[in-house]
């Protein structure tokens, strides 16, 4: 008999491998551990940490400016006669460059009606008549730089001249009349120069004996109010120094106050724009009390001071009522003294914490 052959041998590690795998897939728990190590789960991975986003930030901004501004408030309630003086001073800080500007805008309004009145005289010759004196007005009104020629006759001067001083008797005894009929000439322009340069041409005209240009008083008036605006310049330049300076002191006391304060919530990582913030809003606050002030100060002002105005320019026959501020100009107020009542806090306030240093 023959034997039976042998099944053919593997090679060395084959059978390893193979009960390996097959005690991994199939071997049971217990002899898991004697067959191989099984594969250990990967760690789920912890999220990564993320701060608050841009929309949250912004609310928070918005709550602690809402929060500091109703704080600051509160604050100026809680002690109202030392701050109701402090945004008195601010008032009268105020209310002179105000009414000053107000001034030079009456001077303005007056300058632009007296530009209006400045005018050239033409007179004429003594031997010339009343056609001729109409060919020189016409020829007069032809020339450039004319606006408008109103001709007043010999007999028509003597009249008015009578009137105004009041001598009408007196001249009754002249055979003739000694005055010459003349021309008056509104310009188009009222400048010194070009109404200089006018009047050089109408003395060329044939029959014009004489120009006068009445400009002497329009340019004294404007020099006046050039002056004025330059002093109500300066003092408002002035003032709102003065403004910044009384602001400063009260906010330096403030920060000097709450110093303690200050130090605990700098110890505890704030920064200086939140340090700041209360105190800028406390600056602004008695700059908005300021102006408003200021406001009452000008109305009553301008009450008290109208009908002894209106009485005076009634005497002189003519109509003058004081100018008052409107809504743009008292916008310009308020935005001005609320500006600088803000400004002045945070030099303050910037000052001083620049010296802090928590302990």
């Amino acid at each position: 008999m023959k034997r039976p052959t042998p099944p053919p041998s593997e090679p060395r590690g084959a059978a390893s491998r193979r009960s390996g795998a097959v005690s991994r897939r199939g071997a049971p728990a217990g002899k898991a551990g004697k067959a191989g190590k099984a594969p250990v789960p990967p760690a789920p991975k912890k999220p990564r940490p993320t701060g608050p986003g841009f929309g949250s930030r912004a609310r928070a901004w918005g709550r602690h400016h809402r929060a500091m501004l109703g704080d600051s408030l509160y604050r100026l309630v809680r002690h109202p006669l030392g701050n109701l003086l402090t945004m008195l001073a601010i008032a009268i800080a105020l209310v002179l460059p105000a009414a000053l500007w107000l001034t030079l805008d009456s001077a303005r309004l007056l300058d632009a009606e007296l530009d209006e009145s400045a005018t050239l005289t033409v007179y004429l010759q003594t031997d010339v008549g009343p056609a001729e004196a109409e060919r020189i007005e016409q020829a007069v009104g032809a020339e450039a730089g004319v606006s408008q020629t109103r001709l007043i006759s010999a007999e028509e001067g003597m009249a008015t001249f009578q009137r105004s001083l009041g001598i009408d008797d007196t001249l009754m005894g002249l055979t003739e009349n000694p005055l010459p009929a003349s021309i008056v000439i509104n310009p188009q322009s009222v400048e010194s120069a070009s109404m200089e340069a006018l009047a050089g041409q109408l003395e060329q005209l044939a029959g014009v004996d004489e120009v006068r240009v009445d400009l002497a008083w329009v340019e004294r008036l404007r020099h006046l109010a050039d002056l004025g605006r330059r002093v109500a310049l300066a003092l408002g330049v002035l003032f709102g120094f003065g403004v910044l300076l009384v602001v400063g002191n009260t906010i330096r006391l403030s920060v000097e106050s709450r110093r303690r304060e200050i130090e605990v919530v700098m110890l505890i990582g704030a920064t200086h724009a939140f340090v700041r913030r209360p105190f800028l809003y406390s600056g602004a606050w008695y700059g908005v009390g300021g102006g408003v002030i200021a406001l009452l100060l000008l109305a009553l002002g301008n009450h008290w001071l109208s009908l002894p105005v209106a009485a005076l320019a009634a005497s002189y026959g003519a109509s003058f009522s004081l100018p008052q501020l409107d809504v743009a100009g008292s916008t310009i107020l308020l935005f001005c003294s609320t500006l600088l009542g803000w400004l002045g806090a945070w030099l303050a306030v910037s000052r001083h914490l620049s010296s802090i240093r928590p302990r």
